[in-house]
């Protein structure tokens, strides 16, 4: 017995024998050379890149930070929510920024805006109300036969509106879970999966397009404002209404830009009569029917939410009508709003049962994580990027705008931008970076300030290319519907589209609206 362990210990060998070949298949694969990609880039740019400027070292390990952080976002090489996470790391061991810095960035006044809006967004899901909404607009827009034209115009013209009123992110937050509400019956191939494509894409860019129509629609305009003020304090502020002026139109041609880019790439004609088997006014009509009248839980929430867009639009309207938040010293911000208004759902009771709150904590375990991570990391890349020098290194670089004719410059000025955003920073940080150098431009090209502030300010938002360019980007990616492709193939036209709508507006409209603003500078 124990001579035949012995033998059979010998022949039988511990471990399999192709093992060594397996296992150095399995390090080297693509995965892995991405991996290594990034520490590689950064290396290869902390040994021989130079940089001119006030702190060179750090400018240039920025720069190789920068690099690793986008290799390894592009290629995927680690998931996007860890990647997200690196600059806490890499920022305090390159010497970039101490470690409670780079972690202050991560719960940014924007990220609980994020937050509130989206455990108020789970609220909205978790009682149908983004369902019984869907139904609604598809009830007034779907036709009779079935239009996806004027469907698909229906869903892109409420997101668009939302978002004059609210800021990007909360909107495409609050749209999505409605647009998919009506691609739920959807079949996921054929003429159908286009028209889900056409819809979340439309959802995405129409939040963009909404919020640039207004001053309190997205954080780029308020930074905007905020930069003239403290640029220019003599010159007379820019008004809501001022904005709007200008915003208005060049928004409503954009739209209809994306509409028409959605249309010719998604719906093609006769797409209706597929669709219309799923899309039935009598069987939309029924599903309305089987979710009866609104119960207390519903009204409570949509009110809370109607009381949270008040707040947003309220808190700040000019300097001559100050908001609420004036009460306060200016020391709240949409966050500060956002989170309270979550809060009150885990204080007012449903109805349903006793003691049972409309909202309770394990309701949020779908809290997207992965999109706040994200976020975080942009604003610290943001912050990185202007305490390390990056951004004089960049506005440097751009001073032979200064040698160009004005008719030229506001379509460059917003091309930069919206290449600033797509590949580095957050709309915010582009306009922070670009509207200081765009105002010395402009003086140097005897200019209004506004004539190119406002085209790198908007240039900034028309982030349509890449899905980290924009949160709202993140969140049409993560539905599944759509792919980096599908992003491509209606955001090059549409930001094409942008170009030259601003180029036409900006000498002519632009002109009337913005050089009545005297500078207060002689």
């Amino acid at each position: 017995m124990d001579q035949h362990t012995h033998t059979n210990t010998t022949t039988t060998p511990l471990l399999p024998l192709h093992a060594s070949e397996t296992s150095i298949k399995s390090i080297f694969t693509l995965k892995t050379l991405f991996v290594l990609l990034g520490p590689l880039l950064c290396a290869l740019i902390c040994l021989f890149v130079k940089v001119d400027g006030p702190s060179p070292t750090t400018s240039r390990n920025m720069l190789g930070v920068l690099a690793w952080v986008f290799a390894w976002w592009l290629t995927e090489a680690v998931p996007m929510p860890i990647t997200s996470m690196s600059p806490l790391f890499l920022f305090p061991l390159f010497g970039i920024a101490a470690a409670d810095d780079v972690a202050r960035a991560y719960m940014d006044d924007v990220i609980s805006l994020v937050l509130g809006s989206f455990i108020l967004a789970l609220a909205v899901e978790h009682y149908n109300i983004h369902r019984r909404l869907a139904l609604n607009i598809t009830l007034v827009f779907c036709g009779d036969p079935l239009n996806p034209q004027l469907l698909l115009l229906g869903i892109c013209a409420t997101t668009a509106f939302v978002s004059m009123w609210m800021h990007n992110t909360p909107t495409t937050v609050m749209m999505m879970p409605v647009a998919t509400g009506i691609l739920q019956r959807l079949p996921s191939s054929g003429e159908a999966s286009k028209f889900c494509k056409a819809v979340v894409l439309g959802v995405i860019y129409s939040s963009a397009i909404g919020g640039m129509s207004t001053l309190t629609g997205t954080g780029v305009n308020l930074i905007l404002v905020g930069m003239w003020k403290s640029y220019f304090p003599e010159a007379q502020p820019l008004s809501f209404s001022t904005w709007f002026f200008f915003g208005f139109p060049m928004a409503l041609l954009l739209f209809i830009a994306l509409w028409l880019i959605l249309c010719l790439v998604y719906c093609p004609r006769g797409s209706g009569q597929t669709l219309s088997a799923y899309l039935d006014k009598t069987h939309i009509r029924r599903e309305l029917d089987v979710l009866g009248p609104m119960a207390f839980a519903e009204k409570m929430i949509l009110t809370v939410f109607s009381v949270l867009i008040v707040l947003w639009m309220t808190r700040s309207i000019t300097d001559d009508i100050p908001g609420w938040g004036s009460l306060f010293n200016d020391r709240v911000g949409d966050g500060t709003v956002s989170v309270m208004m979550a809060t009150l759902l885990f204080i007012i009771p449903n109805k349903k049962q006793q003691g049972e709150k409309l909202m309770d904590w394990n309701k949020c375990n779908k809290l997207p994580w992965n999109i706040v991570l994200l976020l975080g990391a942009g604003l610290a890349i943001a912050e990185g990027v202007r305490t390390s020098g990056v951004a004089d290194v960049l506005s440097r670089s751009l001073d032979f705008l200064g040698k160009t004719p004005y008719l030229a410059v506001a379509p460059a000025v917003c091309v930069i931008s919206g290449m600033l955003t797509e590949l580095i920073t957050s709309n915010n940080a582009t306009t922070t970076i670009m509207v200081p150098l765009l105002i010395q431009i402009a003086k140097n090209i005897n200019v209004h300030p506004l004539l190119l502030m406002v085209p790198g300010a908007i240039g900034a938002q028309f982030a349509f290319l890449l899905p980290t360019a924009t949160p709202s980007n993140v969140i049409g990616l993560t539905t599944g519907r759509i792919d980096v492709v599908d992003m491509l193939k209606t955001g090059f036209p549409l930001k094409i589209a942008g170009t030259l709508v601003l180029s036409m507006l900006m000498p002519t409209l632009g002109a009337l609206v913005f050089v009545s603003l005297e500078t207060g500078q002689h």
